[in-house]
């Protein structure tokens, strides 16, 4: 079982395939089951890398609040305990937020694709996706703001899963409000001119967790911003809408990697 170090907390990560380093950060309290229908698409054509965050699934979970700095700090450990030198984030929500925060600190850092994220903390409106993984009930009610409702009634065998896949693998409450906490006071509006990589932002026009015109307003602050609304898709796009998702990354990925 891989792990990296920042400091004394451990984290956990997978990696699988050759090429180029793709690397996956989840939303807050998920875990890396998240990725796994970007891991399936991506893992071959290129490296990927899917990690806990502290706090969540096998990663260590000391006590909280954390800041977004330190969580951009354990992304770096997990880069440097891969031997990624130029990697591609992709990161959901709060994930987002720290590939933000880590294309601004880390030379590693080539492009950015973020979905369901916004600039700010007022925009993130986190707090029904979480239910405690012994919950299961809670887990699947907690998919109504994630989920458009038109999936839920169309899948409702990929639904079974996902509530399966949370109860072994997502954070506890402690661990997601130490998460969240990493938000606190988040507002990059000012210093996204700094963020001069190619950023693809992807967001779902149902997303019930962070609005579309967060995902707007953070394309058109991103020097090198491109934004793709998602008709219909709620905040896990990358689930509901996994293969139009995995054709906007290959396509992206492919354009800004070398042959």
């Amino acid at each position: 079982m891989p792990t990296a170090s920042n400091g004394d907390v451990s984290l956990f990560y997978e990696r699988e395939g050759e090429g180029e380093t793709v690397v996956f950060v989840p939303e807050a309290g998920l875990g890396g089951w998240s990725w796994g229908w970007q891991h399936a698409a991506l893992a071959g054509p290129f490296e990927v890398v899917v990690w806990d965050l502290r706090g969540t699934g096998r990663s260590d979970a000391p006590p909280g609040p954390y800041d977004l700095e330190t969580l951009a700090d354990d992304l770096e450990a997990v880069l440097a305990d891969c031997n990624a030198r130029n990697v591609h984030v992709v990161g959901l929500g709060l994930g987002g937020a720290i590939a933000l925060e880590a294309a601004r600190t880390s030379s590693r850092v080539e492009t950015l694709a973020l979905i369901g994220t916004a600039a700010r903390e007022s925009e993130f409106d986190l707090e029904g996706l979480f239910a405690p993984p012994d919950d299961r009930e809670g887990l699947r009610e907690s998919l109504e703001t994630a989920l458009s409702a038109e999936f839920r009634e169309d899948q409702p065998e990929v639904v079974d899963g996902i509530v399966d896949w949370r109860a072994d693998g997502d954070a506890d409450r402690a661990g997601w409000e130490a998460q969240v906490g990493a938000l606190e006071g988040f507002d990059a509006t000012d210093w996204l001119v700094e963020v001069t990589q190619p950023a693809r932002v992807l967001h779902g026009t149902d997303d019930a967790l962070v609005p579309a015109s967060a995902g707007r307003e953070l394309a058109r602050g991103l020097p090198r911003g491109e934004y793709v609304e998602l008709e219909g898709a709620g905040h896990l796009a990358t689930i509901e809408q996994s293969r139009t998702v995995n054709d906007l990354l290959v396509g992206f990925l492919e354009e800004w990697t070398d042959d």
